[in-house]
């Protein structure tokens, strides 16, 4: 009788906390993340999408109602995995070397692409593949040469230069939000076009305002989006590869993590830090 993944795999992964050399947890505050990046080790019996040493890649999604045929519901049939509310996993821990992940939550990461990512800067290098003329909004202006000369953005717009953003008024049909910390939505909303959207990755951890007035007026929508299913997922790495669209990262070893954190919380990283765990662990069993 065939085993099932349960009991092929029994241990689901072996990883690191993030704590300093005396032992104890960091002291900061941090977004754990999860998404991983690493070959194939092993392959269960039935795993026909990848085999050993392929390099490929697990995010936030580990589970859901498709791991349960007989209770497959609308949304995962439709590949909106993260929305599923049947048996939704995901991946909480940070730090892996090791993780066993149902081959439905893994994609593969095609050759011509470093295994290091990113988010709102990517965002921009993604918006010039399809053509799109893109405006970095940020409310410092020592990133606009960076934006304009490294990201190939066709206009910076400093959001808290009034004069400038009034000039911006009604020009944009869509704004990426990926802001992380609490602010005002009224500037942005006034940047839209008529029928414009504002859709919003990012997680403040206290409530936003939301004028509602402007949005009837102007016939604009607020949206979120959380992550894209497993199809998406891999067409984006796949568009990535083609048109050679990569994250500017910086990878650290787990001994630097609370230094990253210090550097972080001051915006010195462009624009992710990546850890090298599984170096970091060969250097520590030297």
């Amino acid at each position: 009788m065939a085993k099932s993944p349960e009991e092929e795999h029994p241990h689901k992964a072996f990883g690191w906390a993030a704590k300093d050399t005396s032992g104890i947890l960091s002291p900061f505050h941090f977004s754990r993340r999860h998404e991983i990046v690493g070959l194939v080790t092993k392959t269960g019996s039935n795993v026909m999408k990848f085999k050993v040493d392929d390099r490929v890649g697990v995010g936030v999604m580990v589970n859901s109602c498709i791991m349960h045929m007989h209770r497959l519901g609308e949304l995962c049939l439709n590949d909106i995995y993260i929305q599923c509310q049947t048996m939704m996993g995901r991946n909480l821990w940070w730090l892996f070397h090791t993780i066993v992940v149902d081959q439905h939550f893994v994609v593969r990461i095609p050759d011509s692409m470093p295994s290091d990512g990113g988010l709102g800067h990517v965002a921009v290098k993604i918006g010039k593949a399809f053509g799109l003329k893109v405006t970095v909004i940020s409310s410092s202006s020592r990133k606009e040469r960076e934006a304009l000369d490294r990201l190939g953005a066709d206009s910076f717009l400093v959001s808290n230069d009034p004069a400038k953003m009034k000039a911006a008024f009604g020009t944009m049909d869509y704004i990426i939000d990926t802001v992380s910390a609490v602010h005002a939505l009224a500037p942005f909303l006034s940047l839209l076009k008529t029928n414009g959207k504002l859709v919003t990755l990012g997680l403040p951890e206290k409530p936003l305002e939301l004028p509602i007035f402007p949005l009837v007026l102007g016939r604009k929508l607020v949206g979120g989006s959380d992550v894209g299913g497993m199809k998406e997922t891999q067409e984006m790495l796949d568009f990535c590869a083609k048109h050679n669209i990569a994250a500017d990262v910086e990878v650290i070893q787990m001994d630097q993590i609370n230094t990253a954190m210090e550097r972080l919380a001051k915006s010195d990283v462009r624009y992710r830090f990546v850890i090298d765990v599984a170096n970091s662990l060969a250097q520590s069993q030297l």
